[in-house]
């Protein structure tokens, strides 16, 4: 596979963002001090079964009391922004009401410890934990909780709005619905198709809401975003047409349709008739949706092999996930995702950076006047401490090959404006716990300890030169 320039030149124009992205409950730990109430990956991950070794973020990184060190080790990676998630549960224990004054003080260091280094602060006000008390209450599934997730962004917004530069409302949607409510996966474990579409609605209803109650407060130029992990696809066959059009629907255009265009699809309504009538879209919700963002955050991983599965074909794996209990794709269930050739990050997924471009440029041409960002991209490997040192060539061969790609797509002319490295820090992975490191910061688990891996020396250099 080519992957653009393999030793690519540069200059990245002047402007362009260099950054690295963490989430709340992946690395703060903390998670019954100084007020935060539970939220639903409290709840998921002490539930026996559902997290790989039983693993918690109960300490995960130990960030909130180790913050200056890591705003250090950002400073010491030259980067122009950082982009962290705020815990919805240590702001607003409840979900709603009662505010708890040392959560915000929390952010105000976070915030205020970046501009004090010269970095951007990106604040993203959902990456997936809900607070407990919201999904006891039915949870995204519900209206009000997309009413209470505007309420949030108001507090979030008259303490840091007068800081903060952009403001992203959600992060990758499509795993808080269909993983959450859907396959059951991520928390809360719900396996409902009719309930996923449900929580995506609100999830986008949330979103506009959102929008409206950070313009209202925060300082005028503040850029609005949202973030959201488009599925790269390709189909396989006769039938890879139709089946790039069905998980198209559900995984990519069930967000983009609805926030940038104002409608939901036509053939996602068609496709998912069996399971709603969508009697759920109120009259104003589209029109509160679709509000303007100033930039639409790109995540990119890997891509998907699809086709329609045919009986006595063999067995499918509708999911795309043997990991995966339930269905994630609602009315998808004929659809086949299939392996795909080639080397593989330490989570199955095939590395391929032309995917990158191509769904970018699929989206600037969709959408040519929306400014575009990377907000996730990188790889876990099975990284090694030797000698105090972690040689991991193959993220930094993964991170090349990805920022070659980007690099064609600014001198492409497309409205590109930064790339943020998944992750800061090895951190917990969600389902996996702490078995998958993301991280370009080793973590010893043990101690804490925080090692610079090769590739954040790679990063540091590419952020300072702006050259690969």
């Amino acid at each position: 596979m080519s992957g653009g320039r393999q030793e690519g030149t540069g200059p990245f124009p002047a402007g362009f963002v260099f950054g690295t992205a963490t989430a709340a409950y992946q690395i703060e730990g903390a998670a019954r001090e100084d007020g935060r109430g539970p939220s639903i990956w409290d709840t998921f991950s002490h539930t026996a079964g559902k997290v790989a070794n039983g693993d918690t973020g109960d300490v995960a990184d130990d960030h909130y009391h180790r913050l200056q060190e890591d705003l250090d080790l950002l400073a010491e990676l030259n980067v122009d922004a950082y982009r962290f998630s705020v815990s919805w549960s240590r702001v607003l224990p409840s979900g709603t009401g009662a505010v708890n004054p040392a959560g915000l003080d929390f952010y105000d260091r976070v915030v205020d410890g970046l501009l004090e280094r010269g970095i951007s602060p990106v604040a993203t006000l959902y990456h997936w934990d809900l607070p407990q008390a919201l999904e006891d209450r039915g949870g995204w599934p519900e209206r009000r909780t997309a009413l209470a997730f505007a309420e949030f962004a108001d507090v979030m917004g008259r303490r840091l709005g007068d800081r903060v530069q952009m403001w992203t409302t959600l992060n990758e949607p499509w795993c808080s619905a269909h993983l959450g409510y859907g396959s059951g996966v991520h928390a809360p474990g719900r396996q409902d198709p009719l309930a996923a579409l449900r929580a995506a609605h609100h999830l986008n209803l949330g979103h506009g809401l959102a929008i409206d109650a950070l313009r209202a407060v925060v300082k005028q130029d503040a850029e609005m975003s949202v973030t959201l992990n488009l599925h790269a696809l390709k189909g396989s066959g006769a039938s890879g047409a139709e089946a790039v059009r069905k998980i198209d629907a559900i995984g990519n255009r069930i967000w983009t349709g609805p926030m940038l265009d104002g409608a939901y699809p036509a053939d996602l309504l068609e496709d998912t008739k069996e399971i709603s009538d969508w009697s759920f879209v109120e009259d104003g919700d589209l029109s509160q949706i679709h509000r303007p963002i100033d930039v639409l955050g790109i995540n990119y991983y890997s891509t998907r092999l699809v086709r329609m599965w045919e009986p006595g074909s063999g067995e499918r794996a509708a999911s795309g996930n043997p990991l995966l209990a339930g269905n994630p794709w609602p009315a998808c269930e004929d659809v086949e995702f299939l392996p795909q050739p080639g080397p593989a990050t330490a989570m199955g997924w095939v590395i391929d950076p032309d995917g990158l471009g191509d769904l970018v440029r699929g989206v600037a041409r969709a959408h040519p006047d929306l400014p575009l960002m990377i907000t996730e991209n990188g790889a876990a490997f099975d990284d090694v401490v030797e000698e105090g040192r972690v040689q991991d060539v193959d993220r930094i061969d993964y991170l090349r090959r990805h920022l070659a790609v980007t690099l064609d797509l600014v001198e492409e002319g497309i409205d590109l404006r930064g790339y943020f490295l998944w992750s800061l820090l090895d951190n917990f992975e969600w389902a996996f716990g702490y078995e998958k490191r993301f991280g370009i910061v080793h973590v010893d688990y043990s101690t804490l300890e925080r090692t610079k891996k090769d590739s954040a020396l790679w990063y540091a250099e590419l952020a300072r030169t702006r050259r690969l």
